[in-house]
């Protein structure tokens, strides 16, 4: 058994040496004023005008968050997610794109993958789970939501599988 130093001057005894990977950002396409808070993983997505992504986000290749749309922390949003503008994603929300629906995971095989469209002004709680589904515009999802199925009135949902509690009522152009 050897001794394997680590980063900031930690050692410890491995028997194997891990291949360690850093978190990085590569290849994203950034609006104007994004602010992204570290740690996180971000590649190959583009983030557009004045998002902010807390710490400990992944978000995946082809992913496309609207203006102003904030990520908080622990959250993961894979391939094929696309979110509308001005919309709340809340702490820990994972977005899944595979069913598994062969019993198993897909493995990489992307033509089993599915996707998932949240449209504007969409408010999603902590620790929700969203599988590949659409969410229609001004929805809100309470946290711990696993939604399972389309969301296509707008109102407030919640519960395992996520349901309707209230709709809600249409939103109001700003008067000029």
């Amino acid at each position: 058994m050897g001794t394997a130093a680590l980063r900031h001057g930690y050692s410890c005894k491995v028997r194997n040496s891990p291949h360690v990977s850093a978190s990085r950002i590569r290849d994203v396409t950034f609006g104007r004023d994004v602010r992204v808070i570290e740690p996180v993983n971000l590649y190959e997505c583009t983030i557009a005008d004045d998002c902010f992504i807390g710490p400990f986000v992944e978000i995946t290749e082809g992913v496309s968050i609207g203006a102003r749309t904030r990520i908080q922390s622990h959250s993961f949003i894979c391939t094929l997610v696309t979110i509308g503008e001005d919309c709340f994603i809340g702490h820990g929300v994972m977005f899944i794109n595979d069913l598994f629906e062969e019993g198993g995971p897909a493995r990489g095989d992307r033509a089993r993958w599915r996707p998932t469209v949240v449209a504007d002004h969409v408010s999603i709680g902590s620790n929700a789970t969203i599988l590949p589904v659409h969410i229609s515009a001004g929805c809100v999802i309470g946290a711990g939501a696993v939604v399972t199925r389309d969301l296509g009135v707008r109102g407030v949902y919640a519960g395992n599988p996520a349901r309707l509690l209230r709709p809600l009522p249409d939103r109001q152009a700003p008067s000029a």
